[in-house]
This record gives C-alpha cells, sequence and structure tokens, in this order.
C-alpha cells in the first residue's frame, strides 16, 4: 500500500462520483482494488478516492483500452511508485510496451482487413449466383 500525503486526503471522491466520473461499475473499482491497482482510503465500509486513486484509475483505464494486461499496468505503475524519480526507467517501459502493443493491434488490423476483403468477395459471388439462378426460373 502507497504512502499517504495530507494532502492525499483532500479533494476525495466516494464510490458513487468514482463510477460517475469514469463510467465504470463498483464492481470494476472493487476488482481494481483486489488486485491492488488501487488503494482508496477505508471508513468502515465506505470507500474514498484520492487523485492519486483518480490518477491511477485513468491510466489503468487507458492501458485496458490499449489492450495492455493488468499485470503490465501495475509493473507500470509499481515502477512510478518504487521512485517516482527513476521517469525514464518507466518512461522507457512504458514505450517498449506500447510498441509491442501497436505491432499487435496492426496485425489484428490487417487479419480483420484481409477477412473483410475475403467476406465482400464471397458475398460478391453469392450475389451473381443468386442473379443466375433467379434469371435461369424467369
Amino acid at each position: 500500500m502507497p504512502n499517504r500525503n495530507p494532502s492525499d486526503l483532500s479533494d476525495v471522491l466516494s464510490i458513487r462520483e468514482m463510477c460517475d466520473a469514469f463510467e465504470v461499475t463498483p464492481r470494476t473499482l472493487r476488482f481494481y482494488e483486489q488486485k491492488e491497482l488501487l488503494f482508496p482510503i477505508r471508513q468502515g465500509t465506505k470507500r474514498l478516492f484520492t487523485r492519486r486513486d483518480r490518477a491511477r484509475l485513468k491510466l489503468i483505464l487507458r492501458g485496458k483500452r490499449f489492450g495492455f494486461s493488468l499485470e503490465d499496468i501495475r509493473q507500470l505503475l509499481d515502477m512510478y511508485d518504487r521512485d517516482p524519480g527513476q521517469q525514464e526507467a518507466q518512461l522507457s517501459r512504458t514505450y517498449a510496451l506500447a510498441q509491442e502493443r501497436l505491432a499487435a493491434m496492426e496485425a489484428q488490423r490487417d487479419e480483420l482487413n484481409e477477412a473483410i476483403a475475403d467476406l465482400k468477395a464471397q458475398m460478391a459471388w453469392g450475389h451473381e449466383m443468386l442473379a443466375t439462378l433467379q434469371k435461369g426460373k424467369a
């Protein structure tokens, strides 16, 4: 669990406010908390999310949108938590992961474009066959 500065305790959001702000469900927030990606302040059953939690959630959601695994996201966040002064190492690792992910996404896009072209060709053939069969009946 990360150390908290007194400034972290100001400007907190409830779980409902976090859900509204980031368009996620309470279950999602609890899941990220369980996976030790978020560390809300616990007051009984109440969870309070600091600015730091909000910044982490923003990065988590962006990473998920790009297709990074939760483990990749955790490693990147942990690198920053351990030593915020080691920004170069964090940026280098982030860049390397981004390059890998971009290559994978481009390959998926190329495969999808090929499948779309094949399906269009099959549909065109099917359309021609239907037209030929319907002409034969007329």
